[in-house]
């Protein structure tokens, strides 16, 4: 039997803040998830990929897991990425996850290698078997090599802490696929920003959400609106967020979301190399975007979001 949890709706993946020198910023890493929170998202997701985990030491983890934990102050679950090259650090990542007191851990393939499916199945297992946390194996072909295909995941329905499946592939295919071979044995979260409607429909529960860092609120309302199936509704809205969305499926996702991001006033632009600031054309680009986004920003339904106290 596998653990009961209880995630749904949006978990933006936040953003590591970091100074001009590129030094943490733990204050700054503090407020954006106190205004995440504030806005009515339903989750948190720290030190994923937009989160720039591979930028950062264990003691820097260590260090944005305390501040999301005291962030959260219980209002919302707290699931920490966890991306390291091989199974053994991955698990002494999730421990120090469950001492801090973390809602679950996001397990990401074991970077740099490109593993067997046997091997890629063996390191969610391992790092699974680490913790009494609750775990999302994120798949994400694109970014991370490996592919955690629907039979991979099958294999591990023994594990009980395996609890939840994000899906980056953009082949929103797999979710039905995956409930054919083991019902609803996993919760299903969307992980691609421009899929998260048609993923929705495929028996999403959630959403890892990039672009929701800079627009949380509408982020939750065009998610609750496909849950409840007011699609007249929501299409304005996925029409208005798609250009913004697509950023989220580009190679330098982290510099666009933050960009956007700090448009908003709510975060800094800077990433940590080998992430550099977006050329001089792209980053036109983008403002461009977030401008004519600004300028017809809809207005939104009432889905019952409500700003946390």
């Amino acid at each position: 039997m596998a653990k009961t949890i209880g995630w749904q709706g949006v978990f933006p993946a936040v953003t590591t803040q970091f100074r001009d020198d590129f030094s943490l910023d733990i204050q700054a890493t503090h407020k954006v998830i106190e205004n995440l929170v504030r806005d009515g998202v339903s989750g948190l997701i720290i030190c994923g990929t937009v989160g720039e985990n591979t930028a950062l030491s264990l003691k820097e983890k260590v260090q944005v897991m305390e501040a999301a934990k005291d962030a959260a102050r219980g209002r919302v679950p707290v699931i920490a990425g966890i991306a390291e090259f091989t199974t053994a650090f991955a698990c002494d990542t999730a421990r120090e996850a469950a001492r801090i007191g973390l809602d679950g851990a996001m397990v990401m393939p074991a970077l740099v290698y490109s593993a067997k499916p046997h091997e890629t199945a063996a390191h969610f297992r391992g790092v699974a078997s680490a913790t009494d946390l609750p775990v999302m194996v994120y798949n994400n072909p694109p970014i991370y090599k490996n592919d955690v295909t629907p039979d991979i995941l099958a294999s591990l329905t023994d594990v009980e802490t395996i609890v939840c499946f994000k899906e980056s592939s953009g082949d929103t295919r797999r979710f039905i696929d995956l409930r054919n071979l083991v019902g609803d044995r996993f919760k299903l979260f969307a992980g691609l920003d421009d899929v998260v409607v048609e993923s929705v429909l495929m028996g999403a529960e959630g959403w890892v959400s990039g672009m929701s860092n800079a627009f949380p609120v509408e982020g939750e309302t065009l998610f609750r609106l496909a849950r409840q199936g007011r699609m007249a509704e929501l299409m304005p809205i996925y029409e208005w967020f798609m250009p913004l969305l697509h950023l989220d499926a580009r190679p330098d996702l982290v510099q666009c979301i933050k960009l956007c991001e700090s448009i908003m006033g709510r975060g800094s632009a800077v990433t940590r190399p080998p992430r550099l600031a977006l050329p001089e054309k792209e980053r036109a680009e983008v403002e461009a975007m977030m401008n004519a986004a600004l300028a017809n920003r809809p207005a939104l339904p009432d889905v019952g979001l409500k700003q946390a106290a």
